[in-house]
């Protein structure tokens, strides 16, 4: 969100105004990745402390941004679109592998992103919690937008026979809720394990979700209308 005073214009030292204010911004959110991340918190922050932290003035703040909360709110979504940028480099580069192992590989990708810095997970699943009705509906936008794309690559395995064609748009939240919960919780070291074992965790639910008990590929692959049944395991004609 703009500044509410007037922003410079014209070039200066070199750089254009928008270069200039594209920097102040930048060391804002990186100086609020520190003091909201860590100590004190978004809740006992202020705006000489965050400009401070920064080196840059409090006119200069308000220059960038209105309020603290716009701030969190920047942050909130610069974080999630690194875990996001990760986890969808990760899924073009192992677009050809099984599923088992893509989903892997994704998120291996995701955990060691938001797992790279603990004050990117307090970000996330703390400081941002309560604040307002309007960072409340930013939380989960963001969060449907992980829904979407676990929807989406759901419905892709199960086109190519990788997976049971089903609605998961309620698994996919329910399993949202669970990375966000473990990883949470495994930062904040109340689980004993690497984060390895955390990723082939989630992988195992994500698996379990796709292929519930009594799936497989030959049970639920789509027969031309009239070809009979599909031949048994035993028998390729199916005698």
């Amino acid at each position: 969100m703009a500044g509410r005073l007037k922003q410079p214009t014209g070039r200066y030292g070199g750089r254009s105004a928008e270069e200039r204010q594209a920097e102040r911004r930048r060391r804002f959110l990186d100086a609020a990745l520190q003091v909201f991340g860590d100590r004190p918190g978004f809740r006992s922050a202020t705006v000489a402390a965050l400009s401070e932290a920064a080196g840059l003035s409090t006119r200069q703040f308000y220059e960038e941004f209105r309020t603290l909360e716009d701030v969190l709110a920047a942050l909130h979504l610069q974080v999630n679109d690194w875990a996001e940028q990760a986890a969808l480099t990760a899924l073009a580069e192992a677009g050809e592998l099984p599923l088992a192992e893509r989903a892997a590989a994704v998120f291996r990708a995701y955990a060691a992103d938001v797992t790279a810095d603990p004050r990117r997970i307090r970000i996330t699943f703390v400081e941002i919690i309560g604040v307002s009705p309007a960072l409340e509906e930013q939380r989960l936008a963001r969060r449907a937008r992980w829904v979407d794309l676990i929807c989406a690559e759901a419905d892709a395995a199960a086109a190519r026979g990788e997976a049971a064609a089903r609605d998961y748009r309620i698994a996919a939240t329910a399993f949202i809720g669970s990375v966000n919960g473990l990883l949470h919780d495994w930062s904040a070291g109340r689980v004993d394990a690497t984060l390895d074992q955390v990723v082939e965790e989630l992988v195992r639910q994500l698996l379990g979700i796709l292929r519930p008990s009594g799936w497989s590929p030959e049970a639920h692959r789509v027969r031309p209308p009239g070809s009979g049944p599909l031949p048994s395991r035993g028998s390729p004609r199916g005698e």
